[in-house]
């Protein structure tokens, strides 16, 4: 593995080359191996006054490997100003939601947020499933007025 970071005499190999042509080719070299040794692989080092070795992972990552340490990645297919849009609406929901009663706010809480239904709404009240759901009717309406604003 020694003979493979080793960089080559360019000055043996091409007697005639200038200095300038010599220094080009070590670069390249050392380039090449930069991107092929250097990246790929792990190393240690040791730290000779403090008596340990020092692990140096390998800059360079496998797909299966980021899959199993899950990962995120960017989606390709999200639209910045969709998500923009979609941030200022909800806000002004919130925003909207804050305008209503504590008995209207406690209506969409349970049934938008907690997943009650209708039903088991007007149970735990005590009052009918129609008169809940025309109060749910009139608070969308409320609430699309405010988001039309």
């Amino acid at each position: 593995m020694a003979n493979e970071r080793r960089i080559p005499n360019y000055r043996k190999m091409y007697p005639t080359a200038t200095d300038e042509m010599i220094a080009v080719l070590r670069k390249g070299e050392r380039k090449l191996q930069y991107q092929s040794y250097d990246l790929k692989a792990e190393k240690f080092l040791m730290d000779e006054e403090k008596q340990q070795a020092i692990f140096i992972p390998s800059r360079e990552d496998s797909l299966e490997r980021l899959m199993e340490a899950e990962v995120q990645f960017v989606d390709q297919d999200t639209n910045v100003e969709d998500d923009a849009i979609q941030k200022m609406m909800i806000q002004k929901l919130r925003y909207s939601l804050e305008l209503l009663t504590a008995e209207e706010y406690e209506l969409i809480l349970a049934l938008f947020f907690e997943g009650q239904t209708e039903r088991e709404y007007a149970h735990n009240k005590g009052v009918y499933h129609n008169a809940i759901h025309k109060k749910k009717l009139r608070i969308l309406e409320k609430l699309k007025n405010f988001l039309e604003k």
